[in-house]
């Protein structure tokens, strides 16, 4: 291991010894310290080396959020395998295609996936090895019996694995960017982390004293900075499977939560089921949302919240600042985080300009994950990442986001990625749709909706709800349009291809 070695599974070692009592992580009546969290993790870790896991293989796991996700983020650091998150609310035939193109030799599942596991067996979409993160599981190999025999003549179960990772080895793939209508797996190395959660703690001023909910899923880059930064710093990780408002409330006052992560409804479901001092502990908030719920509940709390922009590709947050000091930005850049502005000719604009959003930095993805193992850094040239975003940075240094490059157009319902290439190939599998066109429309719930222009065939009886349903069953139902308009004639540029640019102006309304 090279000397300026630095890596995740550092983070839990170095806990252990600064932290070892305190609490790491806590799940309804389970709690882990630091110290006990580190024996989880290195038995884990040995568990998996008996199982033929080696350094560079990939671990998926398709759960909701546990104690038993931070354990396994920590057991592949250990060992140098790469961790495969995978959002639950995909399609089968999505998630299929994630498992086939990482090459996942494990699935780590819990009571709440397992029927979809059982479809993709049942397929046979995927062939390696289940595991079941329940307690006993009669039909696959359990987290239990994983555990059970770790112990070896050589290495005692509390010992770390040997051949660690290097710093700048893969830890985890986030698949996103399904812009050709697959998704990519962004390749996040350690140091990529590990410089992520010292700039989001450095930023927001987060210490040991520090207690996160973690509340958004687990498999999402905010969900991993957070929960990582947080425990980086020796603070607390509070697990709950999904949000729920009111258990939210409880748990933030029961555990002292100083930190939330939010992305449309959460904020305004919070407001709704708030009475006065609710959520006084909360000192932190982080996503996006509206400026009316944002000053709503900054206002009835006094926690600050933090507006930002960021990628999977950029590993979390590249710019973090306190909405109040300019309502409508995305916030300032981080430490460790350079962003220009840049025109066609990858020419830096000066301020005030419109362009591409670029970043470079040690939080800068290593590329795209490729079914071979090598990996594509199609978005990398001339020394800076380029997001595919457009923006402006003003004479303050705040960056103003002003959407997706026509020809990488992106809508966030939710927060979530839903690319209009992949939900147009779905929509025109339908033989009554002559041809289409999607795009992001507002939406008073989740901020951003997704609406599907159509061209019909003659005299075809199809309407929006059966076009919907005919979506939702064959995507993540997230992705699905939520509003449909059909129109006799689609506007086109004069090659003849759909023009996305008219087809916004004329029907980018709900």
């Amino acid at each position: 291991m090279s000397v300026q070695s630095f890596t995740v599974y550092d983070i839990f070692e170095m806990n252990a010894r600064r932290y070892a009592t305190d609490i790491a992580i806590t799940e309804k009546n389970r709690s882990l310290t630091f110290e006990s969290l580190l024996e989880q993790v290195n038995t884990l870790a040995q568990g998996l080396l008996n199982q033929g896991i080696g350094k560079g293989d990939r671990i998926a796991i398709l759960a909701m959020n546990h104690l038993e996700y931070l354990v396994l983020y920590g057991a592949t650091a250990a060992m140098g395998a790469i961790l495969v998150p995978i959002n639950w609310r995909l399609s089968l035939d999505e998630i299929a295609y994630i498992l086939d193109d990482s090459g996942a030799k494990l699935l780590f599942f819990d009571d709440a996936r397992k029927e979809q596991l059982y479809a993709l067996m049942n397929a046979r979409q995927f062939t390696g090895t289940p595991v079941s993160i329940s307690a006993t599981d009669p039909t696959h190999l359990s987290w239990a019996e994983l555990i059970k025999d770790t112990a070896s003549p050589q290495l005692a179960p509390t010992d770390p694995p040997p051949n660690p990772p290097e710093r700048e080895d893969i830890f985890c793939l986030i698949y996103t960017a399904a812009v050709d209508g697959h998704p990519r797996g962004a390749a996040l190395s350690h140091e990529n982390m590990v410089m992520s959660n010292l700039q989001t703690c450095l930023t927001m001023g987060l210490t040991r004293e520090d207690a996160y909910l973690n509340m958004v899923p687990l498999f999402h880059i905010t969900g991993m900075n957070l929960a990582l930064a947080t425990l980086h710093m020796g603070g607390k990780n509070v697990i709950m499977e999904k949000f729920d408002a009111p258990s939210a409330i409880d748990l933030a006052r029961k555990e002292g939560v100083s930190i939330l992560a939010s992305f449309p409804p959460i904020l305004s479901t919070l407001l709704d089921h708030m009475d006065e001092g609710d959520l006084a502990s909360i000192n932190h908030v982080t996503g996006i949302d509206s400026p009316d719920n944002i000053t709503a509940f900054t206002q009835k709390t006094g926690a600050r919240f933090w507006i930002l922009y960021g990628q999977s590709e950029t590993s979390g947050f590249v710019t973090l600042s306190d909405h109040a000091l300019m309502p409508g930005a995305a916030g300032k850049q981080c430490p460790v985080s350079n962003i220009a502005i840049l025109d066609d000719d990858d020419t830096a604009l000066p301020c005030e300009t419109s362009g591409e959003i670029a970043v470079r930095g040690p939080v800068v993805f290593q590329g795209f994950w490729r079914k071979e193992g090598n990996l594509d850094p199609s978005t990398i040239r001339n020394g800076w990442h380029h997001t595919g975003d457009m923006g402006r940075i003003d004479k303050n240094g705040f960056l103003w986001f002003e959407g997706r490059k026509p020809e990488k157009e992106l809508i966030k319902p939710g927060g979530e990625n839903v690319y209009p290439a992949e939900v147009e190939k779905v929509v025109l599998m339908h033989p009554d749709v002559v041809a289409v066109c999607v795009i992001g429309v507002p939406d008073p719930k989740f901020g951003e909706g997704v609406k599907a222009v159509c061209v019909k065939q003659p005299d075809a009886d199809l309407d929006a709800p059966a076009l919907i349903a005919f979506v939702g069953e064959r995507i993540a139902r997230y992705k699905k349009p939520g509003y449909v308009e059909f129109v006799d004639t689609m506007p086109e540029k004069s090659d003849g291809t759909i023009d996305r640019i008219q087809v916004k102006q004329l029907y980018g309304r709900a």
